[in-house]
């Protein structure tokens, strides 16, 4: 009989640990939000909402599969393929429960399931303490590279140290296209002190970079790199300084004069050189500080490096008064524009800048092409011109056109959920059938855009692979369901969309999402000295690089997003992002152009009616010989001179006077 009890005892110990495993992952609206759920994005058909599920495919080759998903299939060649119209009309801010529990391969959940797990109420208190988690991850990651790597460029969380230029191995790009000796943490996380309303530090770090750091270095860097971390950041913190309202609090600097400002100028100075003799208008991707283009540089370029460049040289010319630096830049995005597909309307990855053929004719939104698309839209929201708008729309058409994947809707049609795919730019064909973790921004972009309903869908299929390893592999292959490439540098695009989509719908699913994502960063990256890349995202090992784009995106988009009461929420629309996450107020003064009177866009007339010269590529290196050969650093270290033509409207523009 004894024997019996015990049995009979284990059996109903089992049941009720069953019943509190149910009752902890299935009921609750959040408690059972980290339970890991098997990922079955495009195999099965979703649930409607109050129906039974479809029968489901499965990829190609596997026993008792269909043909397989609709993303292997060209565009228009299924019944639900007809021409998208773009934008799409905003929709409420969740596909449905039925959506979610698809996602997350819910197979057997019930409807209703996921709306109370996801959608629930966000307590202010959790609010809080996930917005004081993320600025902890900030100050930790900060502090350590203050401690152990500043004047460096980047913190080695793991052995506690710093990392500069690869000098023993010019051939590592992936160290020496980023790291150019210039204290690049330090400098790319400026603005994110202010948004998180420290001014003591930013105070502190803004004279730290004005005493110490120097662009006089016989480094060789990507310009594009240099560009949205350093020269972004400079402009970002300079307008935080100058901002007459200071929302931030008092982030002004005692006996500030314009040197963040002169330093962009400078910095700008010493990247020109890429756009010398390029017979189409398109930079060299690396020039060295101090000499210039290297002599055995080369021809090829992807598009994003440089087509990505006008937002922060655009800022910089209307502050300066000075068009050169907006007008190489626009030049470019120009060039690149007009070599796209005949057909298609399509752009490569990676072009030859003195032939203008394309090297690389992938076309997607991921590596190679992301920042161009993005940047034809924000220089819009910037200066408002409105050719970047209308080349945004077309891009955007054809990226619905041959991209675009799957049914019309997001939670209702016959076929697989959206997914945008990599094709051929000239036949729009399939290339691979890989997407690459930078897209994970294109949801945040198509927020911009009002395209609300795509965006939350397109949204839900990354945070399903995040929610799979607990981090985003670098590629990751849809028809496999396995990543193709492993490792997780940190990056902050998911998170980035993630907080642009919340505000855009308000809907708590996102808070939850921030969540899962703050405590995966806590769980499986942070190390002694600061947070790691993820050397593989199935083990969780980790490499010894903690990248600047950490604590001046991942970090500041968390904090944003729990952070309802920040300023950048309080003021409307006045604030956009650059690709690198650095805020920029947008205002009248940015739509301003302080050399119309010199300048027609193209050459031509004046407003007066009188002839005027554009400056034309092989000149730029006489308008800019001044500057380029005053390298040696006077007492201010910059070759900006203080009294100028446009030094009135500049002091106008940063409220001087």
């Amino acid at each position: 009989m004894q024997w019996r009890a015990l049995v009979l005892g284990l059996v109903l110990l089992r049941l009720g640990l069953h019943g509190v495993l149910w009752l902890v992952f299935g009921l609750g609206p959040s408690m059972g939000f980290y339970q890991r759920f098997p990922l079955s994005f495009g195999f099965q058909r979703l649930r409607s909402p109050d129906g039974p599920a479809s029968p489901a495919s499965g990829p190609v080759g596997r026993p008792g599969g269909l043909s397989g998903p609709s993303w292997l299939q060209p565009p228009g060649t299924a019944a639900t393929q007809s021409p998208r119209k773009v934008p799409r009309r905003p929709e409420p801010g969740v596909c449905g429960p039925a959506h979610w529990g698809y996602v997350l391969g819910g197979r057997d959940r019930g409807p209703d399931e996921y709306e109370k797990r996801y959608s629930g109420a966000f307590p202010p208190q959790l609010r809080a303490q996930m917005r004081d988690l993320a600025r902890g991850m900030f100050v930790f990651g900060y502090d350590n590279y203050m401690a152990h790597a500043f004047p460096q460029d980047e913190l080695n969380p793991i052995h506690c140290r710093g990392r500069g230029p690869d000098r023993g191995d010019p051939s590592n790009l992936n160290i020496n296209d980023v790291l150019g000796n210039y204290s690049l943490t330090l400098v790319d996380a400026l603005d994110t002190l202010a948004v998180m309303g420290n001014s003591s530090e930013f105070q502190k770090a803004v004279k730290l970079v004005i005493n110490t750091v120097s662009f006089d270095k016989d480094s060789t860097v990507q310009v594009f790199e240099a560009t949205i971390r350093v020269l972004g950041s400079l402009l970002s913190a300079h307008r935080i300084i100058t901002d007459s309202k200071q929302p931030f609090g008092d982030m002004t600097i005692k006996d500030y004069d314009n040197e963040l400002l002169y330093m962009a100028h400078d910095l700008a100075v010493r990247l020109l050189p890429a756009f010398e003799n390029t017979k189409t208008g398109i930079p060299y991707p690396r020039v060295n500080l101090k000499t210039g283009v290297p002599p055995d540089t080369n021809n090829e370029t992807c598009t994003a490096g440089a087509g990505s460049l006008l937002v922060e040289f655009g800022i910089l010319s209307r502050l300066l008064g000075d068009s050169t630096f907006e007008w190489v830049a626009r030049r470019a995005v120009k060039a690149l524009w007009n070599l796209r597909s005949n057909d298609t309307g399509l752009l490569g990855n990676v072009v030859n800048i003195q032939t203008g053929h394309w090297v690389g004719k992938q076309s997607g939104l991921g590596a190679g092409l992301d920042s161009f698309y993005e940047y034809l839209l924000k220089s819009y929201i910037l200066f408002g011109e409105k050719e970047d708008l209308e080349m945004f729309n077309a891009a955007y058409q054809s990226i619905q056109n041959y991209l675009r994947r799957g049914r019309e809707a997001c939670n209702e049609g016959e076929g697989d959920p959206p997914l945008y795919v990599n094709v051929n730019m000239f036949s729009g064909q399939l290339m691979n059938t890989w997407i690459d973790s930078l897209q994970a921004f294109f949801p945040g972009l198509q927020v911009l855009i009002g395209d609300v309903e795509d965006a939350i869908c397109l949204h839900a299929f990354y945070y399903a692979i995040w929610k799979r390893y607990g981090a985003l592999p670098e590629r990751y292959n849809w028809q496999l369901q396995a990543p193709d490439v492993l490792f997780y540098p940190l990056r902050p695009e998911l998170v980035e969309s993630t907080y642009l989509l919340y505000q855009a719908t308000k809907n708590p699913f996102y808070l939850h999402v921030g969540m899962d994502i703050l405590q995966s960063l806590e769980k499986y990256t942070k190390v002694k000295c600061g947070y790691a890349t993820l050397h593989h995202v199935i083990d969780k090992s980790t490499e010894d690089r903690m990248e600047s784009f950490f604590l001046s995106e991942t970090c500041k988009y968390l904090y944003l997003l729990f952070d309802e009461d920040n300023p950048v929420h309080k003021s409307g629309t006045r604030y956009m992002f650059t690709t690198e996450g650095h805020i920029v107020s947008v205002d009248e003064h940015l739509r301003e152009l302080p050399w119309k009177e010199f300048f027609s866009e193209e050459g031509g007339q004046d407003q007066g009616g009188k002839s005027v010269h554009r400056p034309q590529p092989h000149e730029l290196k006489v308008i800019n010989s001044s500057s380029n050969c005053n390298r040696v650093p006077d007492e201010r270290r910059y070759s900006l001179p203080l009294k100028s033509i446009y030094m009135r409207q500049i002091d106008q523009m940063v409220g001087l006077i």
